[in-house]
């Protein structure tokens, strides 16, 4: 079946360092019932063309769970954070179009690709379209053009690491969503992994 979008691929952005989660691979967690990687793969296998893991370790993981995924790390060291991983995807993918989703994401929308399509399509200089949840921007939940890449080079190179910042010279766009069930959009400690299981339960 023909999308209503342009081809897509996706990367999970899996390339911090995660010291509030006292280093765990967030990716490899389960918050809900499924782990985090297979959760995101089966929400969003049929709308993109191929899937990446940008990450800096557990490939063998990775593959051994989703055979057809494919890895990258990030082009410098030091966990720079998802800007540095939106800047080194462009080497790898074919698609001129990339959606980033956090690996600590708890909701993902339905027809979340297609809406962010839908609002870059809104203004022909906008080169990113991002998630809103419950009103609360998710800067690292987007949709990027390939003609981005100089934006976010612009900004690596002035060691600039602020997604919001960049965005903002982007004629950014927004996908709102709301979900009222939803207390953590994304879970960044233990503390709020806690939480967000405690109140799954209640729910």
């Amino acid at each position: 079946m023909t999308k209503p979008y342009p081809e897509t691929d996706l990367v999970i952005l899996a390339g911090g360092q995660a010291r509030r989660m006292n280093g765990m691979n967030k990716l490899l967690q389960t918050f809900d019932d499924q782990m985090q990687l297979l959760k995101i793969h089966q929400s969003l296998k049929h709308q993109v063309k191929s899937i990446w893991v940008n990450s800096h370790r557990d490939y063998s993981l990775y593959r051994k769970m989703v055979p057809s995924i494919a890895y990258y790390q990030d082009d410098e060291t030091g966990f720079l954070g998802p800007l540095m991983g939106m800047k080194s995807a462009w080497q790898h993918v074919t698609a001129d179009y990339v959606l980033f989703i956090p690996c600590d994401v708890t909701y993902i929308p339905s027809r979340v690709i297609e809406k962010l399509h839908t609002a870059l399509a809104k203004n022909i200089h906008a080169e990113v379209a991002y998630v809103e949840m419950n009103g609360r921007a998710l800067y690292p939940f987007c949709l990027l053009k390939r003609s981005a890449l100089e934006r976010l080079n612009q900004r690596i190179d002035l060691k600039q690491f602020s997604l919001k910042q960049c965005f903002a010279a982007m004629h950014p766009q927004v996908a709102r969503f709301s979900n009222k069930n939803l207390f953590f959009h994304s879970i960044n400690s233990l503390d709020e992994l806690q939480q967000h299981q405690q109140l799954k339960l209640l729910g």
